[in-house]
C-alpha cells in the first residue's frame, strides 16, 4: 500500500480530523473551566473555613488599598484629568522671566496683550485676566464679592458659552462704552432667583451701574477661585505704557503648534513691544533691557495645578509604600497558613495535581482575599477621600473633579490584582514546587523549623521594617520642617487675638482721596468704641496673605547704576499698626494722622533692612528713601520689628483697605456684626469682606506643610503598625515552632534569660537588617522632599537617628512578649510534645 492509500485508509477509518481537533479543544476548554470553578469554590470555602484569618488580612490589604484609591482620585481629578474645556490641550498660560532681575516667573502686561494679539504667529487668540473683588450695592444689603476681570477673547478661548445672553466682544472692551457685566450661575440663583429676564437689567458695581448681558454656566470655574462676576477690561492703547506685568494671559495654540513653538514667537514679538510702547514716567528703557525680559510658557494646567503636584505625587509614593508594607503583612501571614497546609498540598500533588495547579489555587485564593480587601477599601476610600479635600490646602485646585469615578475604581481592580499577586506568589511558588515526600516528611514533624523555612518570612519582615523607616524618616523631616516654620517670628502677637476684614472705597463712589482718608479714619475710632477691641489700624494688604507689594525702592545718596532696579517688599500702612499687631518699635516713632493730613513724606523701615542698608536700627532714622525713580523722598522716622515677608512702609491712601483689630472676641460673629454696624454708621454702601484672624492667616501659608506633615504622619503611623504587627508575628510563629527546640535547650541547662536573650536577639536582627537597608533607601527617596522642606537638609542626622532608635526599640518591644513566653516553656512539655 502506498503512502498516499495509506494516509486515505487512516482518515476513513478515524473521521474528520479537523473536527476531532475542535472537539478536544472545546472539551479541553470545558474542563479548564471546571477546574477553575472547583478552584474557585474551594478557595471560597477555605477563607469562610478560616474567618480570623479572612478578615485580618482583609482589612490589612484595605488600609493599603482605601488609602491609595484616596489619594489616587484626588491625583486624578487635579493631575490627570484634563482640564473641562474644549481641546485642553491647545491652552497655555503665557507668563516671562526676567533673569536681570532675578524673578523667575513674571505675569504678562496690557503692552504684550496689544502685539501678541496683532502679530502672533501661533494663536488662534489670546487673553488677559486678573482676579477682583467688588463691592455690590442695591440689591439688599451692600456686599462685597470676588469677580474676574476678562478681555473679550477669555472665553471665547475657554470655548465657555453664555447660558444667557451673551458673552463679551470687543465693543465691551473698548474704554467709554457702556459698562457691562457676566453673573455667574450661583449669584444669578441667589440674587435673582434664576430669573431669565436678567439680561439687560442693571446693578450697581463699585458705585456705578453695569448692564447685565449674561450668564454663565453652572460649572464654570477659572482663575483659581469661585467668581460672582466677569468685568471687561477697558484697556486704552493710547495710555498704555510698558512695564505693567500685573496681568495673567492664557492663550490658545493654532493646531499642531508646540510649546516650543509659541515660545519662540513670544521671543520674536518681545521686542516690538519694547518699540511699540513708552517707558512710565521715570524709567529708562534700559531698565527693561538689563531685565532681558524673555518667555516662559507654559500649558494651563501646569499654571492650575501649580506647585501641588509635586506634593501630590510625593504623597502618593508614601502611601504607595503602606500598601507594600500591608502586601508584606499578609504574604507572612498566607505563608504561616501555607506552611500549616504543607500536608494537604503534599497529598493533593500525590494524587496527580500538578504544580501549576496547586500554584494557581493559592494564587486564586489571593486573589479572593484581595477582592474583599479591594471592596472593604473601596468604602474605605469614600470616608478617606472626605478627610483629605476637608484638610487639603486652599492651594490644592479642582476640588470640584475630585471623586472616586470609574477611572478610580479600575485602579483600584488593578492595584487589587498587583497586590494579590505581590503577596500571593510567595507562598504559591514556595509550596507548590516543594517535593511530596519532603512535604509529607516535614508536616509530621513536630521539630523545630530548619532554617530555609524562616527566610521567606524574615525577608518580609525585613523589608516592612525598612519601608517603615522611608516612611517615618519622611514623616519626621516634615515634622523637622513644621517646627522651623512655626518658630520664625510672626512679627506680631499673637494670631488668634488679631481679628482683619477689608473695606473698599471706590473712587467711583468716593473720588476725594482725602475724603477717603477721613472716611476711614472714622471707621477706626467707631470700631474703637466697640466693647472687646483694644486696638484698630489698617492697612492695604494682610501679612503673610500673599498680596505684598514689590517695586524699586531707592536710598538717597547710594549711588545705582543706570536701569538698576533694588526691588523691595513696601506696604501703606496707617497710625497704630504696629501697635495693633504687636510689632516692637525698636528706634524712632510711628506714623500720626497729622502726617497723612499735612502729606508729609515719611516712612518706617523693617529693622533687618536698617541693619542691611545702615548696620544699626537708630543709624537709619533721617535718611531717605523713595518708592519708584519719581516719588518724592521720605524720611524714615521709625524702625520696627521683622515681620515675615515685609521690608518697608509708606503713607498713601489705601483705598482698598485691610482692617485690624486686637480684641479679645476675635473670631466671634458678635464681634463682627457690631464691626458692620459701626462702618454702616459711616457709610451704609459700604461693606465687609474677607472676614478672619491673622491666625486663618497663619495657618494658611505653612497650609501645604502641614497637610503634607498630616498625609506622611498618617501614613508613617499606619507603616508602623504594620511593620510592628508583621514582626510580632513573625516572632512569635518562629517561638511556637520552635518549642521542642527550646525544650531542649532548658533541658540542657540554659537558663530562661539565655532563652529571652536569643529570642530579642532574633526580633534586633530582623529591625537590624530592616534599618539598615531602610536608611540606604531614606537617603535616596528623601531628596525628592527637598522642595517641600524648611530649615534642614533630606539628608538630617538627628531624623534619621531618632527614626532608626524608634524602630529598633519598637521591634525589640514587640520582640519581648514572645521572648517571654519562650523563656517560660517547660522542657518536659515541649519533649512530650515532639513525641
Amino acid at each position: 500500500m502506498s503512502r498516499e492509500e495509506a494516509r486515505a485508509a487512516a482518515r476513513r477509518q478515524f473521521g474528520n480530523v479537523t473536527l476531532l481537533q475542535e472537539d478536544r479543544r472545546e472539551l479541553r476548554t470545558f474542563l479548564s473551566l471546571e477546574a477553575l470553578w472547583r478552584d474557585l469554590r474551594f478557595g471560597v470555602r477555605m477563607l469562610c473555613k478560616n474567618p480570623g484569618f479572612t478578615m485580618v488580612a482583609a482589612v490589612t490589604l484595605a488600609l493599603g488599598i482605601g488609602a491609595n484609591t484616596a489619594l489616587f482620585s484626588v491625583i486624578d481629578g487635579v493631575l490627570l484629568q484634563p482640564l473641562p474645556y474644549p481641546h485642553p490641550e491647545e491652552l497655555v498660560a503665557v507668563r516671562h522671566t526676567a533673569p536681570g532681575l532675578n524673578v523667575k516667573d513674571l505675569q504678562s502686561s496690557d503692552s504684550c496683550y496689544f502685539i501678541y494679539r496683532e502679530q502672533n504667529r501661533t494663536f488662534q487668540d489670546i487673553g488677559l485676566y486678573r482676579n477682583d473683588s467688588v463691592n455690590i450695592t442695591g440689591l439688599a444689603e451692600p456686599e462685597r464679592v470676588s469677580a474676574l476681570d476678562v478681555t473679550d477673547g477669555v472665553l471665547p478661548i475657554l470655548g465657555v458659552r453664555a447660558i444667557l445672553g451673551r458673552t463679551f466682544t470687543r465693543a465691551d472692551d473698548s474704554p467709554g462704552t457702556a459698562k457691562t457685566v457676566m453673573l455667574s450661575f450661583s449669584f444669578w440663583q441667589r440674587k435673582f432667583g434664576g430669573d431669565r429676564s436678567v439680561i439687560g437689567k442693571t446693578i450697581t458695581v463699585e458705585g456705578e451701574s453695569r448692564q447685565v448681558i449674561g450668564v454663565l454656566p453652572r460649572d464654570f470655574h477659572f482663575g483659581g477661585r469661585d467668581v460672582a462676576m466677569l468685568l471687561p477690561m477697558q484697556f486704552d492703547r493710547a495710555t498704555t505704557f510698558l512695564g505693567d506685568f500685573s496681568y495673567q494671559s492664557v492663550a490658545r495654540l493654532k493646531p499642531g503648534v508646540t510649546l516650543a513653538q509659541a515660545n519662540a514667537d513670544v521671543a520674536r514679538m518681545l521686542p516690538i513691544v519694547l518699540k511699540s510702547f513708552p517707558m512710565p514716567v521715570g524709567l529708562s528703557p534700559k531698565t527693561l533691557e538689563d531685565a532681558r525680559i524673555g518667555p516662559n510658557l507654559r500649558t494651563l494646567k501646569q499654571e492650575v495645578v501649580g506647585d501641588m503636584a509635586k506634593v501630590l505625587w510625593v504623597l502618593m509614593g508614601g502611601i504607595g509604600l503602606v500598601l507594600l508594607i500591608a502586601c508584606a503583612n499578609v504574604g507572612n501571614l498566607l505563608l504561616v497558613r501555607a506552611e500549616g497546609r504543607q500536608r494537604e498540598l503534599a497529598i493533593r500533588a500525590a494524587l496527580g495535581a500538578s504544580r501549576g495547579r496547586i500554584a494557581g489555587g493559592l494564587l486564586l485564593e489571593s486573589f479572593l482575599l484581595a477582592l474583599l480587601g479591594c471592596a472593604l477599601g473601596l468604602a474605605l476610600a469614600y470616608g478617606a477621600l472626605r478627610v483629605l479635600v476637608a484638610t487639603a490646602p486652599t492651594a490644592l485646585p479642582r476640588t470640584n473633579e475630585i471623586a472616586i469615578n470609574g477611572p478610580a475604581v479600575l485602579f483600584t481592580l488593578v492595584l487589587s490584582l498587583f497586590a494579590s499577586l505581590l503577596f500571593g506568589c510567595v507562598p504559591a511558588f514556595k509550596y507548590a514546587v516543594a517535593p511530596q515526600l519532603t512535604a509529607l516528611r516535614e508536616s509530621g514533624r513536630s521539630m523545630s523549623e530548619s532554617r530555609h523555612r524562616h527566610r521567606a518570612r524574615s525577608a518580609l519582615v525585613v523589608s516592612q521594617v525598612a519601608l517603615a523607616l522611608v516612611l517615618l524618616v519622611s514623616a519626621g523631616l516634615m515634622i523637622r520642617t513644621f517646627r522651623a516654620l512655626i518658630h520664625v517670628d510672626p512679627g506680631f502677637v499673637t494670631p488668634s487675638e488679631i481679628q482683619t476684614f477689608r473695606v473698599d472705597i471706590p473712587d467711583t463712589q468716593v473720588k476725594e482721596p482725602e475724603r477717603v482718608v477721613r472716611i476711614e479714619e472714622e471707621i477706626l475710632h467707631k470700631i474703637e468704641a466697640v466693647p472687646g477691641v483694644s486696638s484698630v489700624s489698617l492697612s492695604m494688604s494682610v501679612p503673610l496673605d500673599g498680596t505684598q507689594t514689590t517695586g524699586p525702592v531707592f536710598e538717597k545718596g547710594r549711588p545705582y547704576s543706570q536701569g538698576a532696579l533694588p526691588l523691595h517688599r513696601f506696604r501703606f500702612v496707617a497710625p497704630g499698626f504696629f501697635k495693633t499687631l504687636g510689632t516692637p518699635l525698636v528706634a524712632g516713632r510711628d506714623l500720626t494722622w497729622s502726617d497723612i493730613y499735612n502729606k508729609v513724606p515719611l516712612a518706617i523701615v523693617s529693622e533687618r533692612t536698617a541693619r542691611e542698608h545702615w548696620h544699626d536700627p537708630a543709624s537709619a532714622l533721617g535718611k531717605q528713601i523713595r518708592v519708584g525713580p519719581k516719588d518724592d523722598w521720605r524720611e524714615i522716622v521709625g524702625v520696627v520689628g521683622d515681620v515675615p515677608k515685609f521690608e518697608g512702609d509708606n503713607i498713601e491712601v489705601i483705598r482698598s483697605a485691610a482692617f485690624f483689630m486686637r480684641a479679645s472676641r476675635a473670631g466671634s460673629a458678635s464681634l463682627m456684626e457690631d464691626v458692620q454696624k459701626a462702618v454702616w454708621s459711616v457709610d451704609l454702601e459700604l461693606p465687609i469682606a474677607d472676614m478672619h484672624t491673622l491666625e486663618y492667616y497663619y495657618s494658611k501659608s505653612i497650609a501645604r506643610t502641614s497637610f503634607t506633615l498630616a498625609m506622611l504622619g498618617v501614613a508613617g503611623g499606619m507603616a508602623l503598625l504594620l511593620g510592628v504587627v508583621g514582626l510580632y508575628g513573625a516572632i512569635a510563629y518562629s517561638v511556637s515552632t520552635r518549642t521542642h527546640e527550646i525544650g531542649i535547650r532548658v533541658a540542657l541547662g540554659a537558663e530562661s534569660e539565655d532563652v529571652l536573650k536569643m529570642v530579642l536577639r532574633g526580633g534586633f536582627k530582623l529591625a537590624g537588617f530592616g534599618v539598615g537597608i531602610g536608611i540606604v533607601a531614606a537617603l535616596v527617596s528623601t531628596r525628592y522632599l527637598a522642595n517641600l522642606l524648611y530649615g534642614i537638609k533630606p539628608t538630617d542626622p538627628p531624623t534619621f537617628a531618632t527614626v532608626a532608635l524608634l524602630l529598633i526599640g519598637v521591634a525589640l518591644l514587640a520582640s519581648y512578649i514572645p521572648a517571654r513566653r519562650a523563656a517560660k516553656v517547660d522542657p518536659m512539655v515541649a519533649l512530650r510534645m515532639s513525641s
